[in-house]
């Protein structure tokens, strides 16, 4: 997130979006740049207006109130049913730098 927002803060400063200006950004941010990333994050960013889609941006409010945690039901013979756990796929940066595209346009 820190290439994003470092993004950000160069379009709000009116300064160009390049991997200069993106790792002087995180450089004095305290972020360690990665080229690949930075890389990554300039060519999903090609070709987008940044004021444009700021400007098109919904904002959306945090939700009033969570919703109470549901209590476990217990079948008939007083067993709790257990849960399903869903294995998490791993992400190349490849993969990760396509969905970034897809933020802006």
């Amino acid at each position: 997130m820190e290439y994003v927002y470092g993004a950000l803060l160069l379009n709000a400063a009116g300064k160009p979006i390049d991997e200069k200006g993106l790792s002087a950004v995180l450089t004095a941010a305290g972020v360690a740049p990665d080229s690949a990333q930075v890389k990554a994050l300039l060519a999903s960013l090609e070709g987008v207006n940044l004021k444009d889609v700021l400007a098109k941006a919904e904002t959306f409010a945090a939700p009033a109130a969570a919703a109470p945690a549901a209590s476990e039901k217990k079948d008939g013979k007083g067993e709790k049913k257990e849960e399903e756990k869903k294995e998490e796929k791993g992400v190349s940066e490849e993969e990760a730098a396509e969905g970034l595209s897809a933020l802006f346009g």
